[in-house]
């Protein structure tokens, strides 16, 4: 490799290390050896350093032992005069770098705790997010899972000028990949110049301003660290492990815009540890031939309109982009865009008008493919800031298509149309919500491009079973309302069936295996009773998606002879489960968190689990962020269970399931409820009172415990008790 790279990167990391130790020095004679340290909000501690050396670090003292490691870590100097093999040494001060940045970050934690936005986009006034919370983790490593989003690009620097950096970050947004910034050049970072370029930062867009200076880079290595050992069940300390995953499944690569210093090549060489290579614009050293990456580690001088493409290729990552002809662009990355009213041109929905989604199939006769329709005014004849009611009907046909394909399509109607630039989406059904932006409007969007995306996305994602499609879209009142009465009565059809169905009256189950391109041992078994654990599928979804895609992750299960009914176990079941998890699983329990419970791959909505002293089980959602009965966070709890863990007394579960006949039934079912978090007994509160009045329990809602009662088994039992709350006459649970 270069000299002169080797050179820089070990002069890096020397001056890194050495700023970071002074740094940690100072803080100890501040603060004291006992003051705790770390990122909030997650489970990792500091997760390069717990996952590549297995050390927790939790107060200031605990770095001593990292600082040491970093000592040896460091390679002398590159001579003038003496030829080394410079790799080994180079990737050594690249890790080097990376511990002692993510110390120095944890100590800007402890002594400037608000300068860093905690959550998914940064309140006014405010730019940098910081270290994601394990509940960003988890919730956006769905992405990278379905594929929605097949990795990152870290950028550094900044681009020459505003336009250039939107450009690059609207061609990475367009490739569905999340670009995570840090560092700047020339005074100014990526990050600022695409918000002064208008365009939204934060989580949602997948465009994450993490820092203004390179030390930031452990923020984004962090989460893929964070990842191995969430999704991909790889112990702390099983380094090698972390970072092959890392390789063969976290495919990301750095971008440097402007100056490369000795601080970014250390940076840089600690990034190549993990397979991620450099593409700069500069005109810098490279490092062409293949070893640790899977081609180039280091590329340079690309101009700034071919780098985008040029990382692709350099990184290997196949990218699948759809060319929809609308006058916006287009993908995954712009779902999470919000419109705010001040940007808004024009609204429907959402409380404000009627407003419905609603896909059926006909005879192929009477469908006309690519025949889109608007029925009512356009945005072409409408005033800026009107609100109009808005119905969408897709009409599909097909040799292959069958009614029960129906709802799938539909359901996919809300990620097509928010994947527009410039379209805000929520709910489904009767309960949308959708604005479109004064910004996507200028650039000639009309509501019939909403029909172009439909037309395009069903052919595309489902060809095997649609051969047309048309759409119509519905502005005039009359015809909503029309519409909306009968796609309720449809809706009402479906929802009867399936509240109906029982998992005596089947025969087989489906699989879902679709995280185990992150969770390799991690299978999930779908019932009529029993939704899957991200709440994404029902068992008519899986049967359906084994229809229309028969070699997919949704597999039918033969229940085969019953082993043991209360908990749920079937001689198919725990064949299936234990070929599809490569024999790590022998054996599961549908309907129990004691024994043999589900594994769980880190996508859960909620995790149950026993609390022994109440003799019953809390549950909670991913959302909640404080304290639980059971001393754990939700964080700390998906992080303990995640990976395909098979965990006796936990279980990963979705909120639907809450309230479905066979939650928990070896255990008693919601009989065992005796705490959830406030909000999430508001959310399923209907359903909670229909599901305890069939048990027998009508005033069970009011008997559970939640935060305002307390967060510990000692402070709950007392409420517990005086509203005599089941679960304690029941037999004990352990």
């Amino acid at each position: 490799m270069s000299k002169i790279i080797a050179a820089a990167a070990i002069r890096g990391a020397h001056e890194i290390v050495s700023e970071a130790r002074k740094k940690w020095q100072q803080a100890m004679d501040k603060h004291g050896s006992g003051a705790e340290v770390g990122f909030p909000e997650t489970a990792y501690y500091l997760p390069i350093i717990y996952g590549l050396s297995g050390l927790p670090v939790r107060k200031l003292a605990d770095m001593e032992k990292v600082f040491a490691i970093c000592e040896r870590l460091l390679p002398e100097p590159v001579y003038q005069k003496v030829h080394l093999p410079y790799l080994g040494p180079v990737l050594d001060a690249g890790m080097a770098t990376l511990f002692a940045e993510e110390m120095a970050e944890a100590i800007t934690y402890l002594e400037h705790p608000d300068f860093y936005s905690p959550e998914e986009e940064a309140p006014e006034g405010k730019l940098w997010l910081g270290a994601a919370s394990d509940i960003i983790l988890r919730k956006r490593g769905i992405e990278f899972v379905d594929g929605t989003a097949p990795g990152f690009a870290a950028i550094v620097g900044a681009a020459p000028e505003e336009k250039i950096a939107a450009r690059i970050a609207q061609e990475l947004q367009e490739k569905n990949l999340y670009v995570f910034m840090c560092a700047g050049h020339q005074g100014t970072t990526f990050a600022e110049q695409l918000k002064a370029a208008g365009m939204q930062l934060g989580w949602p867009v997948r465009l994450v301003p993490f820092g203004p200076d390179i030390s930031q880079a452990v923020f984004a290595l962090g989460f893929a660290v964070r990842a191995a050992m969430s999704f991909g069940g790889i112990q702390p300390g099983e380094y090698r492990k972390i970072l092959i995953y890392n390789k063969d499944r976290i495919f990301a690569f750095v971008i440097a815009l402007g100056e490369v210093t000795d601080r970014w090549y250390a940076n840089a060489a600690g990034a190549i540890n993990f397979g991620f290579p450099t593409i700069a614009d500069s005109d810098i050293p490279q490092i062409l031939p293949t070893g640790v990456c899977t081609y180039e580690h280091v590329v340079s001088g690309v101009p700034h309109d071919q780098i985008v493409a040029r990382a692709v290729e350099v990184r290997g990552l196949k990218v699948t982009v759809s060319k929809i002809p609308i006058p916006v662009p287009y993908g995954p990355a712009f779902e999470g865009e919000r419109i705010r009213k001040e940007d808004l041109f024009v609204e429907a929905g959402g409380t404000k008008t009627l407003a419905c989604e609603w896909t059926s199939s006909l005879p192929l006769n009477q469908v006309e493919d690519g025949r889109i329709e608007v029925i009512g005014p356009d945005l072409d004849s409408l005033p800026e800031g009107s609100q109009i009611p808005l119905a969408t009907l897709v009409q599909v046909a097909g040799r292959e298509m069958q009614e029960d394909f129906e709802p799938i399509l539909e359901r996919h109607i809300h990620d097509y149309l928010n994947y527009i630039n410039g379209v805000m989406h929520i709910g489904q059904r009767d309960i949308v919500w959708l604005r479109i932006s004064k910004k996507a409007r200028e650039k000639g969007l009309l509501l019939k491009h909403l029909g172009v995306v439909l037309h395009a996305k069903y052919h595309e994602v489902f060809a095997n079973i649609l051969d047309k499609v048309q759409v119509k879209i519905y502005t005039e009142e009359a015809a909503v309302k029309q519409l909306v009465q009968q796609a309720r009565a449809v809706w009402t059809k479906r929802d009867e069936r399936l509240a109906g169905m029982t998992d005596e009256e089947v025969d087989t189950f489906y699989s879902c295996t679709l995280c185990q391109s992150f969770a390799p041992t991690h299978v999930c078994i779908v019932t009529p009773e029993r939704t899957g654990l991200c709440g994404a599928f029902s068992w008519l979804d899986c049967r359906g998606s084994n229809r229309i895609n028969p070699k997919g992750p949704n597999q039918p299960v033969k229940k085969g002879a019953v082993l043991n009914q209360k908990l749920g176990q079937f001689e198919g079941c725990n064949n299936f489960v234990r070929q599809a998890s490569r024999g790590a699983i022998e054996k599961v329990s549908i309907y129990s968190l004691m024994v043999d419970p589900m594994t769980t791959c880190g996508c859960c909505e909620c995790v149950a689990v026993v609390l022994p002293m109440c003799n019953g089980i809390m549950t909670v959602h991913r959302d909640y962020k404080g304290e639980t009965p059971c001393g754990m966070k939700f964080t700390t709890l998906a992080g303990t269970i995640g990976g395909g863990r098979q965990t006796p007394g936990f279980l990963g579960h979705s909120k639907f399931n809450i309230t479905q006949s066979k939650y928990l039934a070896a255990e008693g079912g919601i009989r065992r409820l005796v705490w959830m978090p406030k909000a999430l007994k508001e959310e399923i509160m209907d359903r909670l009172k229909k599901r305890a009045a069939e048990i027998g329990l009508p005033d069970l809602p009011e008997k559970i415990a939640d935060e305002t009662v307390g967060v510990t088994e000692e402070a709950i039992l007392p409420f517990l008790q005086e509203k005599k709350h089941p679960a304690l006459e029941m037999e004990p649970i352990m």
